[in-house]
C-alpha cells in the first residue's frame, strides 16, 4: 500500500494533503515603501579580515599546545677570542722555527684546540700568517694609547720605540713567512706603515708640547735609525744595540 501524504479524509473517501505553508522572506522596510528589492548588508574587508584573524588567534590559542624550549646557553665570545690569540702566539713561535712551512695541524695541537678551531679562525696558511703579523702592528698601535695615558711624554716615547725593536725582530722572524703571500706583501706593510706612523707622530708631538723634544724633530727619523741599526748588525745582539741606540736617540732629540 502507497503511504499516503499527511492530510485528511473526506466523507467521500477523498484524501485531501495538507500543503506546507511557504516559507515568507522577510520583508525590508525600505522594499515595502519603494517597491524595490533591497540588496543584503554585506561585510566590508576590513570586517571580514577582522573576524577570519581572530578566529584563526582563537583556534590556534585553543588547538596549539605550548612548548617550553630550552635554550642552549652560547659559549661566552671571550673564549673564542681568546683561543684565536693563543692561536698567533703559537704560530708566531712555530713560524720562528720552522718558518712558512710549519705544519697548521701542530700549531692547533701546540695550542691545544683542535683543527677545526684553527681553520675556522684561519682557512688558509696566508689568513695566519697576516694575522701574525697584523697583531704585532694592532700592538704598536694600542701600546701608544696605553703608554700616552701612564707616562710622562718622554718615557711613553721611550718605551714605545723599546717595543718597536721588538716589532723589527718578530717581522724579520715572519718575513720570509710573508713574503710567501700570494700577491706579496707589499700592501700589507703598506697599511702597517700608516699606523705606526700614526703612532709615532702623536708620540713626539706630545713630547713636543711638554718641550721634552726639539720641534724640528722628524718622528719617523727615530725609527730609520732603528730600522737601519737591524740591518747593519749581523749577530743575534743587534736588538741591544737597538735599545742603547734608543736612549742615544732620545738624548740627542731633547732641546739644547
Amino acid at each position: 500500500m502507497i503511504g499516503l501524504l499527511p492530510g485528511f479524509i473526506t466523507s467521500d473517501g477523498i484524501h485531501i494533503p495538507h500543503l506546507s505553508k511557504p516559507e515568507i522572506e522577510p520583508q525590508n522596510p525600505e522594499r515595502l515603501l519603494t517597491g524595490r528589492r533591497v540588496p543584503a548588508k554585506t561585510e566590508s574587508v576590513s570586517e571580514s579580515l577582522d573576524k577570519i584573524t581572530g578566529d584563526y588567534l582563537r583556534l590556534q590559542t585553543f588547538i596549539m599546545p605550548t612548548r617550553n624550549h630550552k635554550i642552549a646557553p652560547r659559549r661566552p665570545r671571550t673564549d673564542a677570542q681568546r683561543n684565536r690569540e693563543r692561536i698567533l702566539e703559537t704560530a708566531k713561535e712555530a713560524f720562528t722555527r720552522s718558518g712558512a712551512n710549519a705544519s697548521l695541524d701542530d700549531i692547533a695541537k701546540e695550542t691545544g684546540v683542535g683543527a677545526g678551531t684553527l681553520y675556522r679562525h684561519f682557512p688558509t696558511r696566508d689568513a695566519l700568517i697576516e694575522a701574525v703579523y697584523r697583531t704585532e702592528v694592532e700592538k704598536l698601535a694600542a701600546a701608544e694609547q696605553k703608554f700616552s695615558d701612564t707616562m710622562p711624554p718622554v718615557e711613553a716615547l721611550r718605551a714605545w720605540m723599546l717595543l718597536f725593536v721588538d716589532y723589527i725582530a718578530t717581522k724579520q722572524i715572519i718575513a720570509p713567512a710573508l713574503n710567501s703571500i700570494v700577491g706579496g706583501p707589499s700592501k700589507l706593510y703598506e697599511g702597517s706603515r700608516t699606523q705606526i706612523k700614526g703612532a709615532i707622530d702623536s708620540l713626539v708631538k706630545r713630547a713636543i708640547k711638554s718641550c721634552d723634544i726639539r720641534k724640528d724633530l722628524e718622528p719617523f727619523d727615530l725609527l730609520r735609525a732603528l730600522i737601519g741599526v737591524s740591518h747593519v748588525a749581523s749577530g743575534p745582539d743587534w736588538q741591544q744595540s737597538a735599545r742603547r741606540l734608543v736612549d742615544i736617540l732620545i738624548a740627542g732629540s731633547q732641546p739644547k
